[in-house]
């Protein structure tokens, strides 16, 4: 529609072209035309000495007069107006990805939702006897071989603990890491029992050779005069033993 009208006007406005050249300024007519969004005809914008016209726009209630001066500034106004038009449509019309109900009513998965949960807890794998052995959760344990046995000298990533770096360690590695209880390997169990023995049967041969052999020294009870009874409270009192007494 645009593309017609200007045609239209370039056509018209040929005939008047010395009129144009004489007229600089804009007429406020137009101005407030344009303030309006109202679109002109192509009768109403010629020179008011070729056609001057009174018309009422349809969509708008205002009636305006134009003039021979209002036609100077148009190619000007119409780019302006097409331009500022494209970039009000580019505003209004943003693309929408999804329907207006469904942007309004959509809600992201919460951190309750069993698909979250699951994601990011996921359930133990049912292991059969023969896959999970030792009911550990299918883990392969290494060799049962405490560290104080591995070689003190070797080129260990962990000289304390003698282990490399990476290498899987036991389940039960509180039991044979390097802070567990030291094994004692100086001698068997057989031999010390066998040690243990012969140091109880010396104490016992000692001791029994020795009261055999080594005289008591002769001894026999004491005796007081009259029994310390006076001294121990009188008559009736518990005493001691005294001259006469039998043998205990």
């Amino acid at each position: 529609m645009i593309s017609g009208l200007w045609r239209e006007l370039r056509q018209k406005l040929s005939v008047n072209a010395g009129f144009f050249a004489s007229h600089r300024a804009p007429s406020a007519s137009l101005a407030a035309a344009w303030q309006l969004g109202v679109v002109l005809p192509a009768k109403a914008l010629l020179p008011a000495r070729v056609a001057t016209t009174s018309w009422d726009c349809q969509s708008s209630r205002h009636q305006v007069q134009l003039g021979a001066d209002d036609v100077l500034n148009l190619p000007k106004m119409l780019f302006q107006r097409v331009i500022r038009s494209s970039i009000s449509h580019s505003k209004v019309a943003t693309p929408r990805c999804l329907p207006m109900i469904q942007r309004r009513t959509f809600m992201p998965a919460g951190m309750y939702d069993k698909k979250v949960i699951e994601a990011k807890y996921p359930s133990r794998p049912t292991l059969t006897d023969a896959e999970d052995p030792d009911m550990n959760g299918g883990y392969v344990n290494p060799p049962r071989i405490k560290r104080q046995f591995r070689d003190p000298y070797a080129d260990w990533w962990d000289p304390q603990e003698r282990r490399n770096y990476g290498e899987p360690i036991h389940e039960d590695n509180d039991t044979l890491g390097m802070f567990s209880a030291w094994e004692y390997t100086w001698t068997t169990p057989r031999q010390a029992f066998l040690l243990l023995g012969i140091f109880f049967s010396s104490i016992v041969g000692i001791y029994g050779a020795a009261s055999s052999f080594y005289p008591d020294r002769p001894s026999y009870p004491r005796e007081f005069e009259g029994g310390l009874e006076r001294e121990l409270g009188g008559p009736g009192a518990v005493r001691t033993r005294r001259a006469g007494d039998p043998d205990p």
